[in-house]
């Protein structure tokens, strides 16, 4: 016989109770306060997220993706550019650029530009900042220098090199009254040359962006390093391959993924040195200059759109599987307590 109390009156002991009911409000009560702290922390987080990222968030769908959309729409159009859109031709604009011969040389041009920005950039501009990272007199002044292409507008540098490698222009005069006439040649109409040209005015351009991403990654690594490898009798080039180069990956990786996205939208140089025509005669097109010649130029604004379109995708899948297998590594470790 047992008193409401729960104690055995044969035994003296306390009843332990139904597993189910008493054990469980027993044992929940004291985390209720808690679990409720818990739920209006991450009620607070969650505001906070929204708030910071929120504008953000709006700017990105009102300035990406609803244009993507949108031109995904049209993009199933015969649409000239004004007017609702009503000559509905399906996937007919996508399977001819995929068929289209033009838009596979401009994407095999961009291909090109992709491999030759990363083995010509990469290499020289780790070769310049290893220079620039030594005590050397005048060094803030040569990285001035180097900087100073990347920040000049494209219009500028585009006219300034269209002007100076015309047939009879700058280059070609230098090189004559200096004895070399026997290299004079069309620069930006030769076949054989275009593209190198266009390489060596990218490669001046954007090498001071790529200086200077290395010179941040060379100035995080720990000087201590070098001295105890220094101490057990490593030369100059063992350091550089052991220590500095596996350091300086994850900035020589972010560098490659921003070129290799820009080198698929490469457009305003070509255009401005080129144009839309002479770029295919020439071999410098890009997909950019196929997609104004073809939709704004020809007033096929529906076929321009689904160009566009194509484009997205292909940076898109390009980007996500450098982030897959490339950048995975440096991912790795930028996970928050809540991944963990």
């Amino acid at each position: 016989m047992s008193n409401p109390l729960g104690t055995d009156t044969a035994t003296g002991r306390q009843s332990q109770g139904t597993p189910g009911v008493g054990g469980a409000a027993t044992a929940a009560a004291p985390a209720s306060p808690r679990a409720a702290a818990r739920r209006r922390g991450r009620a607070k987080m969650r505001l906070e997220i929204a708030l910071l990222s929120g504008p953000a968030i709006l700017m990105f769908l009102a300035f990406v993706i609803f244009p993507v959309a949108l031109a995904a729409y049209y993009g199933f159009y015969r649409w000239h550019g004004y007017g609702a859109p009503t000559d509905w031709v399906g996937l007919n604009n996508y399977k001819l650029i995929l068929k289209d011969p033009a838009f596979q040389q401009v994407l095999w041009h961009n291909g090109w530009i992709l491999v030759l920005s990363l083995v010509i950039q990469g290499p020289l501009a780790i070769i310049l900042a290893l220079l620039l990272n030594q005590k050397i007199r005048g060094r803030s002044i040569i990285r001035i220098l180097i900087f100073v292409p990347y920040v000049i507008s494209e219009v500028i540098v585009g006219t300034g090199w269209s002007l100076m490698l015309q047939s009879n222009g700058a280059v070609n005069d230098l090189l004559a009254h200096i004895g070399l006439g026997s290299l004079q040649a069309e620069w930006l109409s030769s076949p054989k040359l275009a593209l190198w040209t266009l390489m060596g005015i990218i490669s001046w351009k954007y090498i001071g962006f790529a200086v200077i991403l290395m010179l941040a990654g060379l100035q995080s690594i720990p000087d201590e390093l070098f001295e105890a490898a220094a101490i057990d009798g490593a030369s100059y080039w063992q350091m550089q391959r052991r220590i500095t180069l596996p350091l300086l990956g994850p900035t020589i990786r972010i560098w490659a993924f921003l070129s290799i996205i820009g080198s698929l939208q490469l457009f305003d140089l070509v255009f401005i040195i080129w144009g839309p025509y002479v770029s295919s005669t020439a071999g410098t097109s890009t997909m950019a200059i196929y997609m104004v010649a073809q939709g704004r130029n020809a007033g096929n604004y529906g076929y321009g759109s689904a160009i566009a379109v194509v484009m997205f995708l292909i940076s898109l899948i390009v980007a996500l599987l450098y982030q897959r297998f490339v950048l995975r590594r440096d991912l790795q470790g930028a996970v928050t307590e809540g991944d963990k």
